[in-house]
């Protein structure tokens, strides 16, 4: 009875910590402050300036040029450009993610209406989904190597040596990069999958390789249980703008999780905005994990005690006649 006890009891507390990092983020989703620019020739500044007012929180605009607010656009820091004028013109961009895109272009298209919408560095539905596929793929794949190899160690009785934690950190890395671009040709064919491409998923996927090995070599297969879940923060966190997030979650779960890094790097790369402000700290966060994962693997562990001979004495039996 005190052993079902138990196993409710944290079953009850799986249910409670998931639900809060992954339906917890979506179910307190919601539009606050997200950048749009805005723009006008010099007869309609007043109507830029009034279209600024509106939005009621959701939006927050910047009056600015045309050259200025297309820079804003490839460097992310709006999700579109209004441009006032006859037509009325929403300007989209398929490099940044849809899940910010789509709401401010349903908003815009109403208040502009009629407005053309134009979306410069298009992306197909594959190119959308992918820079996400990219890094659930890649921690789910390192995942399962790790642990397999740990399982087949301690099967065959021996330790797991540094030349198999590093063997497996590199076969990950180039087997990883080798599905996900057959992916990437299978679902789109059109999808560019050039050095910079290949390069990014191989970084990903070694680093994400080397921080899961490093915790597996300290806590041993009890590291799932932390390394397991949080490929959950992925969809639920790294797929949405942090202006949708509750502001608990974003300053929580969003501003640490690899997987944001990760994803919107994939996504300024594989969409031609390599020089989007997205791409360099992804390298450097990505970089750091990898330092860190193989620092751990390679540092030297306390060898194992040496046991002691076990003398044992057979039993001498006194032959009486």
């Amino acid at each position: 009875m005190k052993l079902a006890s138990l196993a409710a009891l944290a079953g009850a507390v799986v249910a409670i910590a998931l639900g809060l990092v992954t339906v917890g983020v979506q179910a307190t989703a919601n539009p606050r402050d997200l950048p749009v620019a805005v723009t006008a020739p010099p007869q309609l500044r007043p109507a830029a300036e009034h279209v600024a007012t509106q939005g009621g929180g959701t939006l927050s605009w910047r009056i600015t040029t045309p050259d200025e607010a297309r820079k804003l656009l490839d460097d992310k820091k709006v999700y579109a450009i209004l441009e006032l004028g006859r037509p009325n013109k929403i300007v989209v961009s398929g490099a940044i993610n849809p899940a910010g895109t789509q709401i401010v272009e349903q908003i815009l298209t109403l208040a502009a209406a009629p407005a053309e919408v134009e979306t410069v560095h298009p992306a197909s539905s594959a190119g959308r989904v992918a820079p996400l596929a990219v890094s659930i793929l890649c921690w789910l794949g390192s995942l399962a190597a790790g642990a397999l190899l740990i399982v087949t160690a301690r099967r065959a009785g021996r330790p797991v040596t540094l030349g198999a934690r590093l063997l497996r950190v590199l076969g990950s890395g180039v087997l990883m990069t080798a599905v996900l671009a057959g992916f990437l040709k299978l679902w789109d064919s059109s999808l560019p999958v050039g050095w910079d491409v290949l390069g990014f998923m191989f970084l990903v996927a070694t680093a994400f390789a080397a921080i899961q090995g490093a915790l597996m070599r300290l806590m041993g297969l009890g590291a799932m249980a932390i390394l397991a879940p949080l490929y959950l923060l992925a969809p639920a966190v790294a797929g949405l703008v942090p202006e949708l997030l509750n502001p608990a979650y974003k300053y929580a779960l969003w501003s640490w999780t690899p997987f944001r890094f990760s994803t919107e790097g994939m996504r300024s790369i594989l969409q031609g905005t390599p020089g989007a402000p997205d791409v360099a700290p992804a390298l450097w966060v990505l970089g750091a994990l990898l330092v860190a994962g193989l620092i751990v693997l390679v540092w030297p562990g306390r060898a194992p005690e040496q046991p002691k001979p076990t003398v044992v004495r057979a039993p001498v039996e006194s032959l009486s006649r």
